[in-house]
């Protein structure tokens, strides 16, 4: 079968992601990042043939400016012709899609539309998109929503307690994040268990610097932690999670305004607030061994909260099969895994800490002993290949 090579692209509100990658064996031509958009410090870092680059952008420059770099860079090294398709993640994609669509302006207008209920992420996504149409114009581009793989949640699961005019008029409602995420480790995990995802109940944490947690039964998701919006649910690196909502009014009383509560819940929370260290889990880590009273409370606070929701998962999956950790913080940590593993005993899980210790780096692997019960599993995620596949079967049926 011949090569199918995507260019799939992830904007940030001040990144950009990329790679070429071939959709049928998930092999990466050329990936980067770059970072730093619109700052003074901005960059791009790219992997090309297994050597690494790093070149200075212009000050202050923005995402067109990254994307024009990768395009002489895709030009320069005569990649262009090999591609079929520009795969965008769009981080909310509301009701209105259940799956990856090829994008025209009835799609834009869509995606902006409910670009209020993730502010940071979709229009970010959305000057991509434009980047990327103009330097690509006869390349389909294709848009793959992180909430599509969350549709299939009843309305128990994605329902508010609140005035149900709510709902129908403004569409406030649970949507998931990270779908890409969890729809790829399912499958990976039904190869390891070598059943038909049909017939397994899986557990999926996507850890992070955003943090979700799915319940998916027969390989669709019923259930799944985070909100309307990426800030409910578990602690994140500098999202608070759940909180009560009364706190805003609390805060309010204080003197916050709305943007200052909304920084505070998004920006300044999370394992950064309760650890007064870092956001970023590995200082916390090193910390925490150094017995530093806050990191230790921002990790038991961190695997208190992942651990609840996992059991409280039990409930709309009837049997457990297997709990998937992934993610940076879920691939790489085994302290983490250990911690949260050691507060689901009631499922009769056992760590090995061997095998917890060697599936880390990009390394795969069942990380328990139990000899009956569900097992817990680490699966190195790959949403550029979801994005990958999904673009070159929509450009094949089109053909």
């Amino acid at each position: 079968m011949p090569q199918q090579y995507v260019l799939v692209l992830n904007c940030g509100s001040s990144s950009l992601k990329f790679a070429i990658i071939d959709a049928q064996s998930g092999k990466e031509t050329l990936s980067g990042l770059a970072e730093c958009l619109g700052l003074e410090n901005a960059s791009l870092t790219y992997k090309l043939n297994g050597n690494k680059h790093t070149v200075s952008l212009a000050q202050n420059a923005q995402h067109a400016q990254a994307i024009s770099l990768l395009v002489q860079l895709i030009n320069d090294n005569k990649l262009s012709d090999q591609l079929i398709a520009v795969g965008h993640r769009v981080v909310h994609g509301g009701e209105q899609f259940t799956g990856s669509v090829i994008i025209n302006e009835e799609v834009i207008s869509a995606i902006t539309k409910v670009s209020a209920l993730a502010p940071l992420h979709n229009p970010a996504n959305l000057v991509g998109i434009e980047a990327a149409t103009k330097a690509f114009g006869t390349l389909p581009q294709i848009a793959v929503f992180d909430t599509a793989f969350h549709q299939t949640m009843p309305s128990k699961a994605y329902l508010y307690a609140l005035p149900y005019a709510l709902y129908k008029e403004h569409s406030v409602r649970r949507y998931g994040f990270h779908g890409t995420s969890h729809y790829f480790v399912s499958g990976q995990a039904a190869e390891v268990l070598q059943k038909p995802i049909e017939d397994i109940n899986l557990i999926s944490a996507h850890l992070g610097n955003g943090c979700s947690v799915t319940a998916i039964k027969g390989g669709k998701s019923v259930d799944t932690s985070m909100g309307i919006t990426p800030l409910e649910g578990l602690v994140m690196g500098t999202r608070s999670g759940d909180v009560d909502p009364g706190l805003f009014s609390f805060l309010s009383n204080l003197g916050y305004s709305a943007k200052k509560i909304d920084n505070l819940l998004n920006k300044e929370s999370g394992l950064l607030g309760l650890s007064q260290l870092s956001n970023d889990c590995r200082t916390i880590e090193e910390q925490y061994e150094k017995q530093n009273p806050q990191a230790i409370l921002a990790l038991n606070v961190f695997c208190y909260r992942l651990a609840k929701y996992i059991a409280s998962y039990t409930v709309p999956l009837g049997k457990l099969d297997a709990i998937i950790f992934t993610g940076g913080i879920g691939e790489n940590s085994n302290l983490i895994r250990e911690k949260v593993l050691n507060l689901l005993t009631i499922f009769g899980l056992s760590v090995d800490n061997d095998k917890n210790l060697k599936a880390r780096f990009g390394k795969s692997g069942i990380i328990t002993n139990n000899n009956s019960g569900p097992i817990a599993l680490v699966i190195p995620t790959n949403e550029e290949w979801v994005i990958a596949q999904d673009s070159a079967q929509l450009v094949k049926e089109v053909k």
